[in-house]
């Protein structure tokens, strides 16, 4: 086995504390990656305190991974020692269905295997995620990391990246469109910085002013504080797609309004309550309402080097181990610009 070094949930009542812990052997396909750093996904935070369901602990979170390949298995073909990685939201899939063999392996039809709180293709082994100093992962779920991108910065792109870079691609964001980005946070960011970087027209919807001069700093081409529903009046029928980052509850018919003719919103946080919709907003001009969750590999390997090649990095705070509960917290309190990254050599 694989000795590690790194936090985890005990319960989903406990903080997070210094756990040690085994992994697998290399296989055959693996690669061991030293991790360099480890982004804080609000996701870890719902799972670690089971608030998604039914979880397994101990739990070690973390699924935007950066490190360096430290050793690799005897077939290995795509990576060698010392190339710098990234490892994001899942590990593995079934690798049969239409939809891993067209490169959507994060919808398999027989469900991905998370990088953490699920369990590897056998049933049995637990996956433990990217809060440690190392990992053990196949090769054909691990991506290439351009030599011109700092590794912390890279670590959030490995889940907040993919998440907004799937759906533009998919919708075809190109120079002149107009997208609008609702919420500018972890997610919210990327999507202004890769947006941009397509050609887009871009503008940001935030509920109050206090991001406003980060917003523009980043790119934006408009802002606007939606805490008053009267902003929405002079946006009627203004965006071809809009992806929605944001999970508390809102009115998202008001959004919906500010749709083109056949214009397109995009729900990409995990909403706690049921959006409630009136039929008549989207048949009015033929707008769409969809949802879109990560990205296949060879997405996520697209989507790194489209960043490579804009020098696109998230916005990280740089945190020691011991400080992951009180980012949590922070977190939660939506106290962070834009994304906390763990120093994983601190493990």
């Amino acid at each position: 086995m694989t000795n590690a070094r790194g936090y985890a949930a005990l319960t989903a009542k406990s903080p997070l504390q210094p756990w040690q812990f085994s992994r697998r052997n290399l296989g055959i396909c693996d690669l061991k990656i030293e991790i360099h750093y480890s982004g804080i996904c609000h996701s870890d935070i719902h799972q670690a305190r089971e608030e998604w369901g039914s979880a397994i602990f101990p739990m070690v979170p973390g699924h935007e991974i950066a490190g360096i390949v430290s050793e690799i298995g005897n077939s290995v073909s795509k990576f060698k020692v010392g190339d710098r990685v990234g490892v994001g939201v899942f590990v593995d899939s079934c690798r049969n269905c239409a939809n891993c063999r067209s490169g959507d392996e994060n919808y398999c039809e027989k469900n991905m295997t998370a990088t953490y709180n699920d369990r590897e293709r056998d049933g049995l082994t637990p996956t433990y995620g990217g809060y440690s100093n190392n990992i053990v992962v196949d090769e054909n779920y691990v991506v290439s990391i351009p030599a011109n991108l700092a590794l912390s910065g890279v670590a959030p792109l490995l889940c907040a990246g993919i998440t907004l870079y799937s759906p533009m691609k998919f919708w075809k964001v190109r120079p002149g469109m107009k997208v609008a980005i609702i919420g500018l946070g972890g997610l919210g960011h990327m999507g202004l910085k890769i947006a941009k970087a397509m050609g887009a027209h871009v503008t940001v919807l935030s509920h109050s002013e206090n991001k406003k001069d980060d917003a523009y700093q980043m790119g934006a081409d408009d802002f606007y504080a939606t805490i008053s529903p009267e902003v929405f009046k002079g946006l009627k029928g203004k965006f071809d797609l809009i992806l929605n980052t944001v999970s508390a509850e809102h009115d998202i018919n008001l959004y919906l309004n500010t749709l083109s003719l056949n214009g397109t919103l995009v729900i990409l946080g995990l909403p706690g309550k049921p959006f409630s919709v009136n039929a008549g907003v989207l048949l009015g001009a033929r707008r769409s309402m969809a949802g879109s969750t990560i990205g296949g590999m060879r997405d996520l390997q697209e989507m790194i080097n489209f960043c490579g090649e804009n020098n696109i990095l998230s916005e990280v705070e740089i945190i020691d181990p011991e400080y992951i509960n009180q980012a949590f917290t922070r977190t939660v309190a939506s106290d962070v610009r834009y994304r906390f990254v763990i120093d994983a050599s601190k493990f």
